[in-house]
């Protein structure tokens, strides 16, 4: 399987990439490496006889990535776990970081410059789910691999 990274896992049944998972080392271009991980792991779900996977699934995916990798960057310290994973008809984006601290968010409020990161993902996420674990916490929001919802 060459130019398949180690750390992808690929299903049993059809070969189709199931999961990804990759450490984030907070380095400058590390939030555009995340999107762009994001992007390359749904086009190839997105093969023939793959999950139909629609171009604005993969944008939003993209975008929560973005929003998740810049908030655990920017609060924790240390490195960022990043985990894709397809199941169904859904792609879960997960994110641990070192921080134990569970993020509260901020009431909408259009005049706020910033802190808008967690609103917009829970608005387009089907499932959010915020978990302390043993060193820090792992977000999670699932999205819908096609348009609808």
């Amino acid at each position: 399987m060459a130019g398949v990274p180690p750390d992808q896992r690929f299903s049993a049944s059809d070969g189709t990439p199931a999961e990804t998972t990759v450490a984030l080392d907070g380095k400058d271009g590390c939030i555009a490496r995340a999107r762009q991980l994001t992007g390359d792991f749904l086009t190839r779900v997105r093969r023939p006889g793959g999950p139909p996977v629609s171009v604005g699934a993969v944008d939003l995916s993209q975008l929560v990535v973005s929003e998740l990798v810049t908030n655990a960057l920017r609060y924790a310290p240390g490195p960022v776990l990043l985990q894709l994973r397809v199941s169904g008809g859904t792609v879960e984006i997960a994110v641990w970081d070192s921080d134990p601290v569970l993020p509260a968010p901020c009431a909408p409020d259009p005049t706020r410059v910033g802190q808008h990161g967690l609103e917009i993902v829970r608005a387009v996420a089907e499932e959010f789910e915020v978990v302390r674990v043993p060193v820090g916490k792992r977000i999670v929001a699932r999205l819908g691999l096609t348009d609808a919802r």
